[in-house]
């Protein structure tokens, strides 16, 4: 069970957000068949709130009535984009663009309600003024684990005979302005850990750690998968490893049974020789002795002799023994390695073809999506030339701008448009509408048409490209205005 809490709250990507957290069939088939993250079988699970005081669930609508909000409170344009300031010392600082619409994504448990994650809303409202927009409550995201979890693991669970690890989690969309200035909210770090701990105490979980004492930084749902799946293939290779030094320390035990099985082997060789050499020496002292001095000095003899063979014997008969046992227990040994290489064998078999087959499944995904995305783009290309020729050949505005492109950028020594071509293509603009959005897709269209047209190298399209987006951002009138140059 996830135990701490945890909220991490990001600028809202208002196109992509709704497919995600409502599970669009769209959304589901662009996952596909590998279904990375997502188990569709517990989506059942899932739950949402839309706030209704704001009529239009639609993300985008609400982002364009907030821009339209804030230039009336505050007589400008709300800034979308990042941009750099410079101060008196000529120091540069980057500027971050207005985020009206956040998005937090908060740990929850797996009996957490809907009513509960309101409430936190509620609460975040009351304090800091931010209005919760939508909440989702997702259940079935997660990753899949290589083998069964650890001991201490009691959330994960088997899909199919598959050991599957929830991340029970729910995504909070805010509104973050103040509809009475038109300002954007400003939260502090203090704010942002006061509500790591209002949510804490609310879904009765365990404060996590700051960012600031653990030092780690936060993670996309992306990136989260993939570092589990790289600690349980470390957790695999590990066990591939100890294994490994499993087999090192029976060969070691083999290698030395049969060093000690040589070593009594070479006695009992010795041993044997001893007895030849004595029973050789008997031979020669009864011969003697049945010369000299007759049988009683020779049965003396003989029973000192064969006292001492007995003894010879019965240690070669127990070095037999030894040797016997040791062959024995190198055979047992020789089994065990052999049972074990042919069961890490088939470990590193499977762990190779799991391997292999993600690689593959990887390999064949990213090739079809590249294949997706290269006809997508080649129909597009398409799509811009056929609509090019059009306006080419209909609209004497669109062509004048079009061919004053391509003559500054084929013209070395001419740094920048003339008074008449910054007009034309200004109206060439203005054939697709009036706000600053349009004039930035126009700019991009008429770019892209003289590169085309004009079969520009890439020291033209650059020029070229440089040159229209500074008549589209308004420069050309800056300059006009107060006669500074260009910025280049």
């Amino acid at each position: 069970m996830a135990t701490k809490s945890s909220i991490h709250i990001k600028s809202c990507n208002v196109k992509s957000s709704g497919a995600h957290n409502r599970r669009t069939a769209e959304y589901m088939r662009n996952i596909g068949e590998s279904k990375i993250y997502i188990v569709p079988e517990l989506s059942a699970d899932n739950e949402q709130w839309i706030n209704q005081e704001f009529g239009n669930p639609d993300l985008q609508a609400h982002y364009d009535h907030i821009k339209q909000m804030v230039k009336e409170k505050t007589g400008r344009a709300m800034q979308e984009k990042e941009r750099e300031r410079k101060s008196k010392s000529g120091k540069i600082t980057k500027v971050a663009g207005c985020s009206p619409i956040r998005e937090g994504v908060l740990l929850i448990r797996p009996d957490t309600t809907l009513a509960d994650v309101r409430k936190f809303g509620e609460e975040c409202q009351q304090r800091w003024g931010i209005t919760p927009l939508q909440i989702f409550l997702h259940k079935d995201e997660g990753h899949w684990l290589g083998g069964q979890p650890e001991a201490e693991d009691k959330e994960s669970f088997q899909i199919n005979g598959k050991w599957f690890k929830p991340n029970y989690h729910a995504h909070i969309v805010f509104d973050w302005m103040d509809h009475d200035t038109g300002k954007s909210r400003k939260l502090n770090d203090e704010d942002m850990t006061e509500m790591q701990t209002l949510a804490a105490d609310l879904l009765s979980m365990t404060r996590g750690k700051s960012k600031a004492e653990t030092g780690k930084e936060h993670l996309e749902r992306n990136d989260f998968i993939i570092e589990k799946q790289k600690k349980e293939m470390n957790r695999l290779n590990a066990t591939r490893l100890y294994r490994e030094y499993q087999l090192e320390q029976a060969n070691q035990k083999m290698q030395e049974a049969e060093s000690a099985t040589n070593s009594f082997i070479e006695q009992a060789h010795q041993k044997q020789q001893q007895s030849e050499e004595l029973d050789k020496a008997i031979s020669e002292k009864r011969s003697k002795l049945n010369k000299e001095k007759g049988s009683e000095l020779l049965s003396a003899a003989v029973g000192w002799a064969t006292g001492k063979s007995k003894a010879l014997k019965g240690e070669i008969e127990d070095l037999r023994d030894e040797i016997s046992t040791h062959e024995e227990t190198i055979e047992r040994l020789q089994g065990k390695i052999q049972t074990m290489q042919s069961d890490h064998q088939r470990e590193l078999m499977k762990l190779d073809g799991k391997h292999q087959a993600e690689l593959n499944r990887k390999e064949a995904e990213h090739t079809q999506e590249t294949t997706r995305l290269k006809n997508r783009i080649a129909w597009q290309n398409h799509l811009i030339g056929c609509l090019s020729f059009l306006l080419l050949k209909t609209s004497d505005i669109f062509r004048k701008a079009v061919n004053g492109i391509i003559r500054l950028a084929k013209d070395y020594y001419k740094p920048r448009f003339d008074t008449e071509q910054v007009s034309d293509i200004k109206d060439a603009l203005n054939l697709f509408g009036d706000d600053r959005q349009s004039h930035r897709a126009a700019g991009d269209f008429l770019y892209l048409t003289a590169k085309q047209k004009g079969d520009l190298d890439s020291r033209e399209q650059i020029k070229a490209k440089q040159e229209v987006d500074n008549v589209v951002d308004g420069h050309y009138d800056y300059q006009q205005k107060r006669g500074f140059s260009i910025r280049r």
